[in-house]
């Protein structure tokens, strides 16, 4: 099992992390990943990788395929995520208010670029699902009678997944601490293994709580990674906020720790940490089963 993972990572790795690389590396925002400067072409070619890396994966670690091959693209992005520059640096590249607020509304949505390349991904297993069982046309359809509990469940589900992680977020990814009259407090620059184990985290435990609770997929908590940024910046980083930070703080300093990790670091690792986090719920209710008996 630990060899088909491994199997899984390297592709993603490989594919995106290294060999589509320049693809991010061409940036000019100071070293920084933005969806917003990769080209069209680029975003092509990248969507057609991280769908093979997918395929691929599900090959490499079959029997297990569907399982294990949705970490390949992540695991990809969650390269670049690491060499990428820091919010800090996008910050010092927009001194005034006006650049920062136009700023954070491009960063609002960009998540939604970077959830396109995993869901092609994503795509890339169920491809390789089809063409290894040969495309069977038989199979059971249930109609469900409690529809309206099911869109129920997934909107708590989502809801909830933002909310936990945006609360988890704030202990396990935050760096030092500085008391302030108006806002409490502002937050520095997490480093990159603080985003890194935070993130992870974060949408881990997230998910445990929705597999656990709710009995709902991992989809929900990745969805969640792709909103948690338009949240955070919506409800806490007003203008009147940004104009006093520009006042009163260096640019390494938040008012929510959130706004500091970068797009493609929070849906790279929340969705490696919200597969992580479901299937460590699954194995947690086959051991309390098994101790049952």
């Amino acid at each position: 099992m630990r060899l088909r993972i491994a199997a899984a990572v390297a592709t993603g790795v490989v594919l995106i992390g290294i060999l589509a690389w320049p693809i991010a590396a061409s940036s000019g925002s100071f070293g920084v990943v933005l969806a917003g400067d990769i080209s069209f072409g680029g975003a092509i070619i990248l969507i057609i990788l991280a769908f093979l890396a997918g395929l691929i994966a599900f090959f490499l670690s079959w029997p297990f395929g569907r399982e294990i091959g949705i970490l390949a693209a992540p695991s990809g992005l969650a390269v670049w995520a690491v060499r990428s520059g820091s919010m800090t640096a996008l910050m010092q590249l927009k001194p005034s208010i006006a650049q920062r607020q136009a700023l954070l509304i491009t960063l609002k949505w960009e998540p939604i670029f970077w959830l396109v390349i995993v869901a092609a991904g994503f795509a890339g297993v169920l491809l390789g699902q089809k063409i290894r069982s040969n495309l069977k046309t038989d199979e059971t359809q249930k109609k469900s009678n409690a529809q309206t509990g099911k869109y129920l469940k997934a909107i708590i589900a989502l809801v909830g997944s933002v909310l936990i992680a945006q609360f988890c977020l704030k202990v396990f990814a935050q760096n030092v601490r500085m008391f302030d009259n108006r806002l409490v407090s502002v937050m520095a620059q997490p480093t990159v293994g603080q985003v890194v184990f935070g993130v992870l985290v974060s949408f881990g435990l997230a998910a445990f709580v929705v597999k656990k609770f709710l009995d709902a997929s991992y989809i929900w908590p990745t969805l969640a990674s792709a909103l948690i940024t338009a949240f955070t910046i919506s409800i806490y980083v007003k203008q009147e906020v940004l104009q006093y930070l520009v006042q009163h703080w260096p640019a390494a300093f938040f008012s929510n720790t959130v706004v500091s990790i970068l797009p493609v670091q929070m849906v790279a690792f929340g969705t490696l940490g919200s597969i992580v986090g479901y299937w460590l719920a699954v194995r947690y209710d086959y051991w309390r089963k098994q101790e049952i008996k």
